[in-house]
């Protein structure tokens, strides 16, 4: 498949700087009209954060999910968003969401027996989240 093919315009190529991208990948991309822009320089996380996600995002909605247009997309990843920042427990200091702090641990054997689960659907019941019920 061309670039032409696309039916879109590419402005932009993010990629590191390994040396497995000689410089002809550079100008052949320049003549296209595409401007190559390189990471940053020894960031070696700032690839694996976006890989992760990208990578989450696939496993939980995408391959899961037959998308119908870039409108559709959109509210997907809209939702998906959400889920993953928020509820999704990840894997990190006792699963602790990043934007949350750690809820304070249940001692009393009475209140374990009495909690109350609510589960809340996402996309259709294709993503699902669980709260404590009030």
């Amino acid at each position: 498949m061309d670039l032409d093919d696309a039916g879109c315009r590419m402005k932009y190529l993010i990629r590191d700087r390994d040396g497995k991208y000689p410089a002809l990948f550079d100008t052949i991309l320049a003549d296209a009209g595409i401007t190559v822009v390189l990471s940053g320089v020894r960031m070696p996380r700032m690839n694996s954060v976006m890989e992760r996600w990208i990578q989450s995002c696939r496993h939980e909605l995408l391959d899961r999910t037959l998308i119908w247009n870039q409108a559709h997309l959109l509210h997907a990843l809209s939702e998906y968003e959400p889920h993953h920042n928020d509820h999704r427990p990840h894997r990190g200091i006792a699963n602790a969401r990043p934007q949350r702090p750690l809820p304070e641990p249940i001692t009393n054997p009475a209140a374990i027996t009495s909690l109350r689960i609510r589960r809340n659907g996402r996309l259709g019941g294709l993503l699902h989240e669980y709260d404590h019920a009030a």
